[in-house]
């Protein structure tokens, strides 16, 4: 299955420079978060496969008006081609936006989730706007991490861990790519290209 994750910025090379055809090869499109209504709209317009989305910090509009054609996946898990997705949207609270979490309140969000986990024996790809607590976030609260999706990671070993609200702007060594034991977790900043094989991953968990 071959995925197109965004987040943070609208992609010029999808948007700006958008060409027939360009999105033809993607089986799923995930949206991380702090993208316009517009742009996610025109994704799922031109793509020929869904667009499943969480909610950024600065998504605040879209509670009234979500993008039309997408599907929204917080706090849900979300089955699509036998790939079970996890989405939990947000940041870390530094101030009163409605997409913002302490780390008690993504506690108890993933807590109401756990029947559901335990149904489907976990999940394979967990798509969040926020980073994981010392996974690629920095110490201010605006750009602080959540424990709790370490320990997420650590108990159902996900194939990958997608998300947002690090921008690749903000230093010289941000990573987009990188290894949390059979784990892959990727920076969504822009856009990011992956595949999931469900063989391959099953086989690094034996």
């Amino acid at each position: 299955m071959k995925i197109l994750a965004v987040a943070d910025v609208e992609a010029r090379y999808f948007y700006d420079f958008y060409t027939p055809g360009k999105l033809d090869e993607y089986d799923l499109i995930l949206g991380c978060g702090d993208l316009h209504r517009s742009y996610l709209e025109f994704l799922v317009t031109m793509a020929h496969c869904p667009v499943l989305y969480v909610h950024g910090n600065h998504d605040e509009d879209f509670h009234e008006k979500p993008p039309e054609g997408c599907i929204c996946i917080d706090d849900k898990l979300f089955v699509y081609q036998g790939v079970r997705i996890l989405g939990l949207g947000g940041s870390y609270r530094y101030g009163n936006g409605r997409y913002m979490y302490t780390e008690q309140t993504m506690r108890w969000r993933i807590l109401r989730l756990l029947p559901k986990l335990w149904r489907h024996k976990g999940f394979d790809i967990l798509v969040t706007h926020a980073p994981a607590r010392h996974l690629n976030d920095f110490e201010s609260m605006s750009h602080r991490g959540f424990e709790c999706f370490n320990k997420l990671l650590r108990r159902y070993r996900p194939a990958y861990f997608v998300h947002g609200h690090i921008h690749k702007n903000y230093g010289h060594n941000i990573p987009q790519r990188t290894e949390l034991g059979d784990t892959t977790v990727i920076n969504a900043y822009d856009y990011c290209r992956f595949e999931y094989d469900e063989v391959e991953k099953a086989e690094a968990k034996v």
